[in-house]
């Protein structure tokens, strides 16, 4: 478990870097993908619950160090998605298209969620997405899209990514 956890955060941590540089330069409508929180929905479906919360929360924290985000944000909201993606574990076959779209549709949904309720709470220093916006539903997309190729990359990558258990 261990080493799958491991290698789930350098690449939550690679594809941060590959989102804020690369597709940076070229944001549809001034949105990024969370490509991020994409690899974190697959590890902790192919791994479970606690192997899925343990990465988010790992490569959340790392993630708060890298951006301007209050510390333990990233952390919060990707420690939930996480375990929540691990009880899908063997609950349904995932296809090429449709399953990684829609496992990533939620997350986005779920953080969508989590950072509005922290904003009702704490206030303006939590960003929080308005479901009204464009800017949500532009993410939402994007992450569908990219689901299915990140999954289909991650896919190569299963005997680093998938722990014994």
């Amino acid at each position: 478990m261990a080493r799958s956890v491991i290698w789930t955060v350098l690449f939550s941590i690679i594809a941060a870097i590959l989102q804020s540089s690369v597709l940076g330069r070229i944001p549809i409508f001034k949105v990024i993908p969370d490509l991020a929180l994409c690899v974190i929905v697959f590890s902790a479906y192919v791994n479970g619950t606690m192997p899925g919360q343990i990465s988010g929360f790992f490569s959340g924290l790392l993630l708060d160090f890298l951006s301007a985000a209050p510390i333990g944000l990233n952390c919060l909201y990707r420690t939930v998605i996480g375990a929540l993606a691990g009880v899908f574990k063997g609950g349904f076959f995932l296809d090429i298209i449709f399953m990684p779209a829609v496992l990533c549709i939620l997350a986005t949904i779920i953080k969508a969620l989590i950072l509005f309720l922290l904003n009702l709470l704490i206030g303006p220093s939590v960003p929080a997405y308005s479901i009204t916006s464009s800017v949500f539903w532009i993410e939402l997309g994007l992450n569908a899209v990219c689901a299915p190729l990140l999954f289909l990359l991650l896919r190569n990558f299963k005997p680093i990514l998938v722990g014994r258990g």
